[in-house]
């Protein structure tokens, strides 16, 4: 299940600190700017909504990390769960299997960055697109669930994450608001 929330600009962080673990509310208040610690308790504050009205939890979950530091939830590690945040937006995704979410920011195109992250046909399918940039981060999203949802990270062979891929991948683009997101699961 996907959860996600686009009013940045109207979360209350101070009213939300409460709410977090003191493990949670440390790592947002590291961030240096406030972008960055919003987005980052509005994505605890999705996990915690989503494992309520998902599997009934409501105690705060506590993040261990696995060996390439993707977190689970301490005591709970039959629930996966991937979060990822952007200027425009948070996402969390929830379930039962190993899950991968990724939202970016809509922007310019910019072809250095394209060569070094896509394969020669992502190139072209970017190239022939009347919204480069758009195609560019549908793309880039794609890649980062299916990497988020193994947990590896980034690796050397991101250029073919997509084309190995045997999942189904469901993208969303939200024009009017400026991202796009997409959600893999297993």
């Amino acid at each position: 299940m996907v959860y996600l929330d686009d009013d940045i600009a109207g979360f209350d962080l101070e009213g939300a600190l409460p709410l977090l673990s003191a493990q949670r509310r440390e790592q947002v208040l590291s961030f240096s700017h406030e972008l960055g610690r919003k987005t980052s308790a509005m994505a605890y504050v999705l996990l915690c909504r989503a494992l309520h009205e998902e599997f009934g939890l409501r105690e705060l979950p506590q993040f261990g990390y696995g060996e390439h530091g993707k977190p689970y939830i301490v005591g709970h590690e039959d629930i996966h769960f991937n979060l990822s945040h952007c200027r425009e937006a948070v996402v969390c995704a929830v379930g039962v299997r190993p899950v991968g979410i990724d939202v970016e920011s809509i922007r310019e195109y910019h072809d250095s960055l394209v060569r070094y992250t896509m394969n020669a046909a992502e190139v072209r399918q970017i190239e022939e697109s009347a919204e480069r940039g758009v195609e560019f981060i549908r793309l880039w999203t794609q890649k980062e669930a299916v990497v988020k949802l193994s947990g590896r990270g980034i690796t050397d062979g991101i250029k073919d994450v997509l084309t190995l891929n045997t999942l189904p991948i469901e993208t969303h683009v939200v024009r009017e608001r400026g991202y796009i997101y997409s959600v893999v699961s297993a």
